[in-house]
């Protein structure tokens, strides 16, 4: 009787034993399966179960309206101008004439003017009280030349905040005749000049011209500098 109980208890100590180290005890217990991944292109703040993407900036940008410059396709231009000239040793008097050009491209044209102006009495006959050196028809100061210019500053002046207007500064260097104290004059013209298209037809320039000649009214040949200031108005066609 004795024996049976200890057969007994060992079995059950074995069977106790057995089920401590299984092997089935030591294998990691299985996890859930991670939910899908969201869309690259879904938004992680938007409501679950919803398809459309929120829009998290919504830029608001003020279009303006560019309107381009509208100037004439023509290369042709031409116009009248007025002003004073100042012939050297001689009073300073009003100037017109006419200015004829043509574009050649947007950086350089030709131009030709033609203006004409009454010299005056000069200093020596002022002063001295002596006959006038000159007649009336002598002292007529009229000229003549060719020449090129330069768009050396092309740009735009600006009226007030919305209007704009084309513009360019420019140099001329030409060369032609002038006639005056009863002879024909071999004339050299420097010049500058700004112009501004008011319309795409219409333009107004300020011009400041040297016109360089040799003169030998006072018995003496000398170089003298005319130099004069015009404000002109020309049309494209």
């Amino acid at each position: 009787m004795e024996n049976r109980i200890r057969v007994l208890l060992l079995t059950a100590a074995l069977g106790m034993t057995g089920c401590a180290w299984a092997p089935w005890r030591d294998a990691p217990a299985e996890r859930p399966a991670p939910a899908d991944d969201p869309p690259a292109d879904s938004d992680p703040r938007s409501p679950a179960g919803s398809d459309e993407n929120q829009v998290v900036i919504d830029p608001q940008v003020a279009r303006r309206d560019v309107i381009p410059a509208r100037i004439d396709t023509e290369n042709w231009e031409a116009g009248v101008y007025v002003g004073s000239l100042s012939v050297e040793d001689f009073e300073v008097n009003v100037v017109y004439g006419l200015r004829l050009a043509y574009h050649i491209n947007e950086d350089f044209f030709a131009e030709g003017i033609v203006g004409t102006s009454d010299a005056g009495l000069s200093s020596f006959e002022r002063l001295s009280g002596s006959a006038p050196l000159l007649t009336d028809s002598e002292r007529r100061f009229t000229y003549y030349n060719l020449g090129f210019g330069w768009n050396a500053l092309p740009g735009e002046v600006f009226f007030g905040g919305k209007r704009a207007l084309n513009s360019a500064i420019y140099l001329t260097l030409g060369a032609g005749g002038t006639r005056f104290a009863g002879g024909d004059r071999f004339t050299v013209t420097l010049g500058a000049g700004a112009r501004v298209l008011v319309r795409d037809w219409l333009g107004v320039h300020l011009n400041i011209r040297d016109h360089v000649t040799e003169v030998d009214v006072l018995g003496r040949n000398k170089t003298a500098h005319n130099f004069e200031a015009t404000l002109s108005l020309t049309a494209f066609f």
